[in-house]
């Protein structure tokens, strides 16, 4: 199947399809059926990370399906565990290894644990090395990123925040704009907690344009500009979620005015300066033992 999803150019220079997978909270067979759905409807673009221990499963379906790996974007991150230049090596080439693939298209630190200045130097010498086409954040506010940029030589690329109408990050977005940072959206349908889906006013804009809820709110993150990367484990939905480039389908200016109203700052994830959420973070390895 032929794809339209657009490509967004990052400061560098590389093009990241604005529409991709997420596979948080996947166990293996759920990553192989839903990547091979996926790059089946068209996607080309897969998000992972260690934390989520299925790496080897996104290796997996990658390899099983056919797709030469030029075509395709990657993405995982280094979890807070791992902080040090050495360690950070080491965990990007396990990461590697289990992704069953030679360089990786986008790294990034998951999140700001003390300590990423290590991360990041490690990061910067394996973009050189031409093993990263694309290095970047996860989780910073523009604090993290300052902090960050006393003692970086490259500047993050892109920057995967929690953002969804109940969360837009106003602010944020500007500031990512002005220093050519990407905005990365993780959960852009609220992850199905904050019921945003089941708000009227976008309900009412899925019954104009004739989309479900969430291809109403997954647009309204196109036309700010943000990557997107909606996780699901259902065929349909897959395939819902990149049907978003329709002549037609374009929401007007009063109509993302209408949803801009709609943030709250209501989080479904961590506050990424909540330290205490830091500091035991960084005692977990993966998703199962996150308690």
């Amino acid at each position: 199947m032929a794809t339209n999803i657009p490509y967004i150019e990052l400061a560098n220079g590389v093009m990241i399809p604005q529409v991709g997978l997420g596979v948080f909270r996947m166990d293996d067979e759920q990553v192989l059926n839903s990547v091979k759905w996926a790059i089946e409807s068209g996607y080309r673009h897969i998000d992972t990370a260690s934390f989520y221990d299925n790496e080897e499963a996104v290796g997996k379906a990658i390899k099983e399906s056919g797709i030469d790996r030029k075509y395709l974007f990657i993405t995982t991150k280094v979890w807070n565990n791992i902080r040090g230049y050495d360690e950070t090596i080491a965990q990007f080439n396990n990461s590697l290894q289990k992704l069953g693939l030679d360089y990786l298209d986008l790294y990034l630190i998951h999140w700001p644990a003390a300590g990423f200045e290590e991360n990041w130097r490690a990061m910067e010498d394996l973009y050189k090395a031409g093993k990263i086409r694309a290095i970047g954040v996860s989780n910073f506010k523009a604090h993290h990123i300052e902090q960050l940029l006393k003692t970086a030589t490259i500047a993050p690329m892109v920057d995967q925040i929690e953002t969804h109408p109940y969360l837009q990050e106003t602010d944020l977005h500007e500031y990512l704009q002005e220093k050519h940072i990407a905005h990365e959206s993780w959960s852009p349908l609220g992850a199905g907690l904050n019921k945003v889906v089941d708000n009227p006013v976008i309900k009412e804009l899925a019954e104009k344009y004739r989309k479900s809820p969430a291809q109403i709110i997954l647009r309204w993150h196109i036309q700010r500009g943000e990557i997107v990367i909606p996780k699901s484990t259902h065929e349909n939905r897959i395939k819902e979620n990149i049907d978003l480039f329709d002549y037609h389908f374009d929401l007007t200016a009063d109509e993302m005015t209408k949803i801009a109203t709609l943030d709250s700052d209501q989080r479904v994830g961590a506050d990424p300066d909540d330290e205490e959420f830091l500091e035991k973070s960084t005692t977990y390895t993966n998703q199962n033992n996150a308690k």
